[in-house]
């Protein structure tokens, strides 16, 4: 079976420099993985490599095939989302006005994957922080995909929606073998949450299983003498 995502020498330059320098690693199964790493390191680019949205060197391959092929398999949701909170659109209008294809599933379905079946009424500018991720979450869920890039999604969630939120990600992945990539900066929850990591400061620092590969000198290299390192719980 090929790998489910294969990324081999990427390379991304822009003009004040080097983001990503030839980074190299395989995800082989429906598993969820945490990108890692301080500001400027190289995260969201890497995303948006592999997504095709910035031009890069190197090689990626989704399933086996050039992202391009099979982006009916892809879900992605952003780091922001711009909207006119003052707009009087629905959670339901939302989720049906922005995706209208025979083969997506219902919004009352998606919403309720996420917990936010209650809200199809409200207006998206009613929304908290927490509950508008989650309906971008479900936006990405329209079309069963294989595969989810998650890009800091709980940014602005407040630490019960954060467990919430997380647990909403296990609960995809290990009922409906959805893949997860995401990018985070909540160490503890990465490591209760995740299966494997990627730790990255513009080159790959450390990849593997998150037990094994997220380790107190791994976080020394990415953050530094200043690192905070006691939320990382190995217990």
């Amino acid at each position: 079976m090929p790998p489910i995502l294969e990324v081999k020498d990427l390379t991304v330059r822009f003009a004040g420099g080097p983001a990503l320098e030839r980074v190299s690693f395989t995800i082989e199964k429906e598993e969820i993985i945490a990108v890692i790493g301080p500001n400027g390191s190289g995260k969201t680019t890497l995303l948006k490599a592999v997504l095709g949205l910035v031009p890069f060197q190197g090689e990626v391959r989704v399933f086996a095939r050039p992202v391009r092929q099979v982006l009916s398999q892809v879900g992605y949701v952003p780091q922001r989302f711009a909207f006119d909170p003052t707009f009087p659109l629905t959670v339901e209008e939302f989720i049906n006005l922005t995706c209208r294809t025979p083969e997506k599933l219902p919004a009352g379905g998606v919403l309720d994957e996420v917990g936010m079946a209650g809200f199809k009424g409200k207006l998206i500018g009613e929304l908290s922080g927490g509950q508008l991720q989650r309906v971008l979450l479900a936006h990405a869920l329209l079309h069963r995909p294989r595969i989810l890039f998650l890009d800091e999604a709980t940014s602005g969630i407040d630490i019960e929606g954060l467990s919430d939120f997380y647990s909403t990600i296990h609960r995809l992945n290990r009922e409906h073998g959805v893949t997860i990539i995401m990018v985070s900066h909540e160490i503890s929850m990465v490591y209760k949450f995740t299966d494997r990591i990627i730790c990255l400061n513009r080159d790959l620092i450390s990849h593997g299983e998150t037990r094994t590969a997220l380790t107190r000198e791994v976080l020394k290299k990415l953050y530094g003498d200043s690192a905070d390192l006691k939320d990382h719980d190995h217990g």
